[in-house]
């Protein structure tokens, strides 16, 4: 069986200008499918009430649709082996039905499968569709992983508007009805990737899972050290930011409204980030988000008043550009096995992230939330080694070799 080749008809040859109408196209995919996946969390308080939950049974429905992300590395190995592009096209159908149907769950068992089905969906559209949507961007690999983290951003911040809306004008069992969004998703998808097919690797182009884990093993170290590092800075920005400036004083308006400040200068930064990485080089860009993220962190701790309006502008845009320049690194290190690669970052992401909101929390609780964040500050300062470390340091050039189909997953 060969490795996933996804070669545009009208030109089986080298891709180098990106397609962007297609790349779009995916992240909008990508857009519509995190849009149910985040119906979950606003939820939960209806399914403690209307199911008699525990907490510990409501945490555990989380745990149904975000444990999938674990089969993420092995869901790319038979990515870059087999034609999954009929799964990844289906993804947002499913993903859309499964969360829509949770609102008429009869119990608990029924809503945890839906979940889990929710969560395979997921697993499956992170896993393989960022290495479509890199295909398609040519030489422009983080322009095109830019696109994709808005989608995600974008998706993740109308779900829970979209779903609270639904059930205040028409109730619970309105929501079914909010999959149709989700196929409309799918088709939309089927009809730009159609002409995107499969052309199966030559045969001494051929890997297996032994020589791809050889491939990755000078990515890891550095991979999780700038995971790890980062993810400290992003779970005191993104979980407890509110907490925070609640806590030190800031007004109602502020602190409810911060996240959605953060993530809006996120979207952007992350299309910046990625394009500008794509021409100065990975690391150098990289370079900067480690740098400029923990200083505006430590001036939302020492600085008050309409200060902190700029600087969360200022923390989103420089803190959520990574995730696109990461994703892009991923990728370029490990050409013969990208969708494995992504999905071995995907997955680390998820347990480091798990692992580290913990940890930022008991320390919160231990020092209190301003030494907190000067911690995770600093923290992600001392990740900037590992940002030497990782690939991608140079930037690209009109001299260089072209992307080949047999470059791309």
């Amino acid at each position: 069986m060969g490795r996933t080749e996804f070669v545009n008809t009208p030109n089986s040859g080298q891709l180098q200008t990106p397609q962007t109408s297609k790349v779009v196209t995916i992240a909008a995919a990508h857009a519509a499918h995190d849009t149910y996946s985040a119906f979950l969390p606003p939820l939960l308080p209806v399914f403690i009430e209307k199911l008699s939950l525990a907490r510990a049974e409501a945490g555990l429905l989380t745990v149904c649709l975000q444990g999938p992300s674990l089969l993420q590395p092995l869901i790319g190995h038979l990515g870059d082996r087999a034609d999954l592009r009929l799964a990844v096209i289906l993804s947002p159908a499913v993903t859309a039905a499964c969360m829509s149907l949770v609102s008429v769950a009869p119990g608990y068992a029924v809503l945890a499968l839906l979940l889990v089905g929710a969560g395979v969906a997921a697993a499956v559209l992170h896993a393989v569709a960022p290495v479509v949507a890199g295909r398609l961007s040519g030489r422009r690999l983080g322009y095109g992983m830019g696109f994709w983290m808005v989608g995600g951003e974008l998706g993740r911040t109308l779900g829970p508007v979209l779903v609270v809306s639904t059930v205040a004008l028409v109730g619970l069992e309105g929501i079914p009805w909010l999959m149709i969004g989700g196929m409309a998703a799918s088709a939309l998808l089927a009809l730009s990737l159609r002409d995107v097919r499969r052309e199966p690797p030559r045969r001494d182009e051929r890997r297996h899972v032994s020589s791809a884990v050889r491939a990755m093993r000078p990515l890891l170290v550095p991979l999780v050290g700038v995971v790890t590092m980062r993810s400290f800075m992003m779970a005191a920005s993104t979980t407890f930011l509110p907490v925070f400036l609640r806590e030190d004083g800031a007004g109602l308006w502020l602190a409810g409204a911060s996240l959605s400040i953060l993530e809006g200068a996120g979207m952007f930064g992350a299309l910046v980030g990625g394009s500008v990485s794509d021409v100065l080089g990975r690391r150098r860009t990289l370079a900067f988000s480690f740098l400029v993220a923990p200083a505006m962190m430590l001036g939302l701790v020492h600085l008050s008043g309409w200060w902190r309006g700029p600087i969360l502008v200022g923390l989103g845009f420089s803190g959520l550009m990574a995730t696109p320049i990461i994703m892009a690194s991923v990728q370029e290190s490990v050409p013969e096995h990208r969708a494995l690669a992504n999905g071995v970052y995907m997955a680390l992401s998820f347990v480091i992230r798990s692992i580290v909101v913990v940890l930022v929390g008991g320390t919160a609780d231990w020092m209190g939330m301003r030494w907190t964040f000067v911690a995770c500050a600093l923290l992600t300062l001392l990740g900037m080694p590992f940002v030497v470390w990782m690939p991608g340091g140079g930037a690209r050039t009109s001299r260089e070799p072209a992307v080949t189909p047999g470059d791309q997953s």
